[in-house]
């Protein structure tokens, strides 16, 4: 068993010039101070070995063994990040290309350490070119959990200076509510421009309806298409008025969602613009099987309940608001991100609409944090 002083000064500037390299459990790679060789360090139970002359001819403890010994203390104290063996490749499977060269030839080299952690860093075996994923939270102060943690009760209803109070308590973080509703903005952004790639699977039978919503002070109108079975929320849009454009367009970006598929039924209440705007978007003399069921009064049979359910969650949260900031908000296209790909819903037996409408994502764990990974996984940094 070695018990030996550490000769601090030589080791730190072995560690310091990032000299120490882990092969497997008990062998580590170690650049000599002048980088012009290489020794094997290896441990045998409590014993350790290097190829060095120092530990061959004199039997002592080198510097390269207590440069090993110094870095496993500085680990368990992370503080210190072991980065793997470069001649230790494990190849990638991942669908991403070398950003210089795009070839798909990639191998992990090792970990980076960062403000927010660990991450894996990539080589490419054809041009030896470095870099690692982004994974959505580069630059940012706080942590991935944090950023997640914010989206997540922001939108459950929390108001942003509650969710200020709960990051300082639990997670030891000082932000402002500026900050939260930044982050809130940004990742509503990259989740809906990725998502947008994909086609739910529609039953057929839509349900559209609108709602006020407060916009600095003023009243606007909040229009929602849902699908019947999935409860996919195919089109969230603000508007000034009710009018036929206004709803046209509902329309317009829920057939785009669908993948320019025409439901069979739309059900709507007896707002006069909905009429008029059914028949230029979807009633055509080659494929007029689409109809629209205008319902006089919500005891009507069908309903549009389901909607008014959807519109009912919407309305508990936006009551901890103080009215949104302006039309462009982020809230709408954050809210249906959270609605189809996030919560789970009840009347799916715990799954969520993207899941139900045949959107296979296998978002596991922290659910916002994997959406953001995929958002961004064809996006690299050096």
């Amino acid at each position: 068993m070695i018990s030996a002083k550490l000769d601090n000064r030589r080791i730190k500037a072995i560690l310091l010039q990032k000299n120490v390299y882990r092969v497997d459990e008990n062998t580590y790679a170690v650049k000599s101070a002048s980088g012009k060789a290489t020794y094997l360090v290896q441990r045998e139970g409590f014993n350790w070995s290097c190829q060095c002359p120092d530990f061959r001819i004199r039997g002592t403890v080198c510097k390269h063994i207590q440069a090993v010994l110094l870095t496993q203390t500085l680990k368990a104290e992370q503080n210190f990040t072991v980065y793997e063996s470069e001649e230790s490749e494990e190849e990638c499977s991942s669908e991403l290309v070398c950003p210089k060269c795009g070839s798909p030839e990639l191998v992990k080299r090792g970990m980076r350490k960062t403000k927010n952690g660990e991450v894996q860093r990539l080589g490419c075996k054809s041009c030896g070119h470095r870099f690692v994923v982004n994974a959505g939270f580069e630059r940012m102060k706080a942590t991935p959990q944090a950023v997640t943690v914010s989206l997540d009760l922001f939108f459950k209803g929390i108001s942003t200076r509650k969710i200020v109070d709960h990051l300082l308590q639990f997670y030891g973080m000082e932000v402002s509510h500026v900050a939260v509703l930044k982050w809130i903005r940004k990742y509503s952004k990259m989740i809906k421009e990725y998502v947008r790639e994909f086609q739910p699977k529609t039953s057929g039978v839509w349900h559209t309806d609108e709602m006020t919503l407060n916009i600095k002070g003023e009243m606007k109108w909040l229009w929602n298409c849902m699908d019947h079975n999935t409860r996919f929320l195919l089109a969230s849009q603000i508007s000034a008025k009710r009018e036929v454009a206004d709803a046209q367009l509902v329309f317009a970006i829920a057939k785009m969602t669908s993948g320019e598929e025409k439901p069979d039924y739309m059900i709507t209440d007896g707002l006069q613009s909905y009429g008029k705007a059914f028949n230029k978007e979807f009633f055509t003399l080659k494929n007029p099987r689409a109809q629209h069921i205008r319902l006089p009064s919500i005891r009507e049979h069908p309903n549009n309940n389901m909607v008014e359910r959807l519109n009912g969650t919407v309305r508990e949260r936006t009551k901890t608001m103080r009215g949104l900031d302006n039309e462009k908000t982020a809230f709408v296209d954050g809210f249906q991100n959270y609605y189809n790909f996030i919560r789970p819903h009840m009347g799916l037996e715990g799954k969520t609409p993207a899941e139900v409408s045949g959107i296979k994502m296998n978002l596991q764990g922290n659910r916002w944090k994997a959406i953001i990974d995929k958002a961004s996984k064809n996006k690299v940094v050096p």
